[in-house]
C-alpha cells in the first residue's frame, strides 16, 4: 500500500490529556518480513493508555514522539511480510501491537505474526484483549485457571473496568475466593461476573480494602491509583503480593524497598510480556463462553478524544472501544 495515507490519532508530548490528542494523516505502514498489516476494525482504549501519555509509566515504557496510542484490537489482514506463513489477506484476526510503538488509534496498523491469532466468528473484533489480567493472575499471582491447586484469596481493584472485569472472571476459573472493589452503581454487575464479595471503594469500610469475610489476600490485582502500600499491607497474607498493573514512581520505590529488606510481602510491578499462546487462550475462552467482554461504549476514531475522556473519568463499566473511520 505504498503511497497511501491513513487517519491516525497521536500526541507529541507527555501530558495534556484528551486536549493533547491530534488528528493527522500519515503514511500507511509497510509490514516487515515477520509482520502483518491490519485494517483495524476496533481497538480498546484502556487506562494504561492515558497513564502512558501522562508519563506515569515512563521508567518502564519510555515513549518516542509522536506516539499513536493503544496496543490491542483486531481487524482484517490486508498485507503480509515475506516470512509470514500463518496468515493471508482477508483473514480476520485479533492482535497485540508493540507496546513501545503503539499504533492502535489508526485505520491501519502492523502487528507481529507471533502476536496475531485468528478470530473465530463467535468472537467480536473488540474481544480477546484480556492479556493483562491473564498475565497478572497466572504469573505473579500463581492462579491455575483449571481450578487445580491450593485455594487463593484474591482482591481485584477497579473490578468493573476493562481489565478488572476480565480479572474477576479469569480468577474464578481457578480455585479462588475473589473480593472486588468498584463504585456502588456497579456492585451487582461485578457480582454477576462471579466475585464472592464486593466492596464499595467510596465507603469507609471499602476504603480499608478489608475482606468482609476475613481472609487475608494472597494476591491483589491492582489497576487503579491513589491507594498507598500502607492500606494494602495489613490485608495481605504472610507472603501476599500486590501486582500493580500500572506502576508509577512510588510503586517502583516500594518494590525496591521490599526487595532490599527481604520482605515476604511484595509489590510486583507488572510488565506485560505478550505471548501468542496466552492470546489464543483468551480467544478460546471467549469462544467457549467462559469469558465475556462487556462493552461500556464505542466511539469512532474521529471522536477518540471522547473515548480518552471516558477512560480518564474512571467510571467505565467494561471496555471502551474506538472504531476507525470506514
Amino acid at each position: 500500500m505504498a503511497g497511501k495515507v491513513m487517519h491516525v490519532v497521536q500526541y507529541d508530548s507527555y501530558g495534556s490529556g484528551a486536549a493533547g490528542l491530534k488528528y493527522v494523516e500519515v503514511p500507511v505502514p509497510t509490514p516487515k518480513k515477520d509482520e502483518v498489516l491490519l485494517k483495524l476494525e476496533a481497538t480498546n482504549t484502556n487506562p494504561i493508555d492515558w497513564k502512558i501519555q501522562k508519563g506515569m509509566l515512563r521508567p518502564l515504557l519510555p515513549t518516542k514522539f509522536p506516539f499513536i496510542p493503544t496496543i490491542d484490537g483486531g481487524g482484517e489482514v490486508v498485507e503480509v511480510g515475506s516470512n509470514v506463513k500463518s496468515f493471508k489477506a482477508g483473514d480476520k484476526v485479533v492482535a497485540m501491537l508493540n507496546a513501545l510503538n503503539g499504533g492502535g488509534l489508526a485505520e491501519y496498523a502492523v502487528a507481529n505474526e507471533s502476536l496475531t491469532v485468528p478470530r473465530p466468528a463467535e468472537v467480536s473484533t473488540a474481544e480477546g484483549a484480556g492479556l493483562t489480567a491473564l498475565q497478572a493472575l497466572v504469573n505473579p499471582a500463581e492462579v491455575k485457571l483449571d481450578g487445580i491447586g491450593p485455594r487463593k484469596n484474591i482482591l481485584v481493584t477497579a473490578a468493573s473496568g476493562g481489565v478488572g472485569h476480565y480479572a474477576v472472571q479469569l480468577a474464578k476459573l481457578g480455585n479462588t475466593h475473589v473480593t472486588a472493589t468498584c463504585g456502588a452503581c456497579n456492585i451487582d454487575f461485578v457480582k454477576s461476573l462471579g466475585a464472592d464479595e464486593v466492596l464499595d471503594y467510596k465507603t469507609p469500610e471499602g476504603a480499608t480494602l478489608k475482606s468482609p469475610s476475613g481472609p487475608k489476600y494472597d494476591a491483589v490485582i491492582h489497576y487503579t491509583i491513589g491507594i498507598p502500600w500502607s492500606t494494602f499491607e495489613p490485608n495481605l497474607s504472610s507472603s501476599g503480593k500486590v501486582i500493580d498493573i500500572t506502576p508509577g514512581v512510588s510503586a517502583m520505590w516500594t518494590f525496591v524497598v521490599k526487595k532490599l529488606t527481604f520482605s515476604k510481602k511484595q509489590l510486583v510491578p507488572l510488565v506485560l510480556i505478550p505471548k501468542k499462546e496466552n492470546l489464543e487462550l483468551i480467544v478460546g475462552l471467549v469462544k467457549e463462553g467462559k469469558l465475556k467482554t462487556v462493552i461500556d461504549s464505542k466511539f469512532p476514531l474521529s471522536k477518540a478524544d471522547d473515548a480518552w475522556i471516558r477512560s480518564i473519568d474512571g467510571h467505565a463499566t467494561g471496555k471502551i472501544v474506538a472504531e476507525p473511520l470506514l
